[in-house]
C-alpha cells in the first residue's frame, strides 16, 4: 500500500506524487534513462521517430463515474499507441501528462499510472516520464514514439486499385458496449462494457502489416466508413467492403436484438476499438488474424458497401456537435 493512501493530491503536493508514481516504474530495451531528470533518453536505432499524441477530457471523453482509473489509465495510452502501430512501427516510449484537480485522491491517480504502465507493457514500451499541473478537470495526454526497424512508415496514401482491405481485430464492440452503458444494461453485458472501457488494439499487427508489404494502414478510431474513407481520399481511389465478409459477433447481434440497434451499424461507424484496417497488394498469403473484407477499386474517393455508398459518419468533429 502506497504510504500517500487515503490522501488528496493538495496534502502531498507535486513532488509527493511524482515520488509515488515513479517508484517502481519498469524500464524497456529502447530506454537510456527514464523518469526522474529533466527529460527522459529513449534509443532511435532507425535514426527517424514515429511520434503521435492523443488527449481525453473528462466529460468529453469519459465520465469518472462510469470507468475505473485503472481502466481509464490502459485507454488512454491504448487510443495513442495504436496510432503509432498504424504507421507500421513499433513502440518505444511513452510520456503522460496528467492535468488534475487539487482534491483528486492519490490512490485514483495512482491507479490511473498503473493502467497506463500496464498497457505500456502489454505493447512492448515503456512509461518514460510525462508531466504534472493543477486544472478544474482530469485531462490526460499521452504522447507516444516508436521505432520503424529501418522500414518505410506505412501512411493512409498508398492504397491501389486491385488491392484487398484486410481488417486485425474487433469491430463494434466499444460502440456497442457504450450503448449498453448509455441504455442502463452495461451490468448484464461486461465482455461489452470491457471492450469500450478498455480497448485491445492488436499493436504487433502494425509492424506485421509493414512487413507483408501493406500498402495503406490505419486504425479504426472513429468507425470502419470514416477511417477508411481517409485511406480513399488520401490514396485518391474507391474502396468497396463486401458485407457478408463483415458480421457482426454474436455478441453483439444479441445487444442488437434487445436494443433495437441494426448491429451492422456498430461494425461500420462504431468507433474506439482501435482494430487495424490496411490494404495489401492481392495474392498475399496474409495471416489468419487479418480477414479480407473488400476491395480497392478505381473511381471517386469513396467507400462502399455492397455497391452502396457507406451510410455513416465523417469522422467526429472536436468543435462540432457531433460527427
Amino acid at each position: 500500500m502506497s504510504a500517500q493512501h487515503g490522501r488528496n493530491l493538495a496534502a502531498v503536493g507535486e513532488f509527493g506524487l511524482l515520488e509515488a508514481l515513479t517508484t517502481g516504474l519498469a524500464g524497456g530495451p529502447a530506454v537510456l534513462l527514464g523518469p526522474g531528470d529533466d527529460a527522459a533518453v529513449v534509443l532511435a536505432p532507425d535514426t527517424r521517430v514515429v511520434a503521435s499524441t492523443d488527449t481525453l477530457v473528462q466529460d468529453r471523453h469519459f465520465r469518472l463515474d462510469r470507468i475505473s482509473a485503472v481502466d481509464l489509465g490502459h485507454k488512454s495510452a491504448a487510443v495513442a499507441i495504436a496510432d503509432v502501430a498504424a504507421m507500421g512501427a513499433v513502440p518505444t516510449g511513452v510520456l503522460a501528462a496528467l492535468s488534475l484537480p487539487a482534491q483528486t485522491a492519490v490512490d485514483w491517480v495512482l491507479d490511473l499510472s498503473r493502467g497506463i504502465a500496464a498497457e505500456c507493457a502489454v505493447a512492448g514500451a515503456a512509461l518514460v516520464g510525462g508531466d504534472l499541473t493543477s486544472a478544474d478537470q482530469v485531462v490526460i495526454t499521452v504522447t507516444v514514439l516508436g521505432d520503424l526497424q529501418g522500414r518505410p512508415p506505412v501512411t493512409r496514401t498508398g492504397a491501389r486499385p486491385g488491392d484487398v482491405v484486410a481488417i486485425c481485430g474487433t469491430l463494434g464492440v466499444s460502440a456497442a458496449g457504450l450503448a449498453v452503458q448509455e441504455r442502463g444494461v452495461g451490468a448484464d453485458w461486461p465482455d461489452l462494457l470491457a471492450g469500450h472501457h478498455r480497448p485491445r488494439p492488436p499493436y504487433a499487427a502494425g509492424p506485421e502489416a509493414a512487413i507483408l508489404g501493406a500498402t495503406a494502414l490505419i486504425d479504426v478510431s472513429d468507425g470502419l466508413l470514416a477511417d477508411l474513407g481517409h485511406i480513399a481520399e488520401g490514396s485518391r481511389c474507391g474502396v468497396e467492403l463486401r458485407s457478408e465478409l463483415l458480421p457482426p459477433e454474436p455478441r453483439l447481434l444479441a445487444a442488437g436484438e434487445l436494443l433495437g440497434v441494426d448491429p451492422m451499424a456498430w461494425v461500420l461507424t462504431g468507433g474506439e476499438d482501435h482494430a487495424l484496417v490496411a490494404t495489401f497488394p492481392a495474392g498475399l498469403d496474409l495471416p489468419v488474424r487479418w480477414r479480407v473484407v473488400g476491395f480497392v477499386e478505381t473511381g471517386p474517393p469513396v467507400v462502399t458497401v455492397d455497391g452502396r455508398h457507406g451510410a455513416g459518419p465523417a469522422g467526429w468533429d472536436h468543435f462540432a456537435d457531433g460527427p
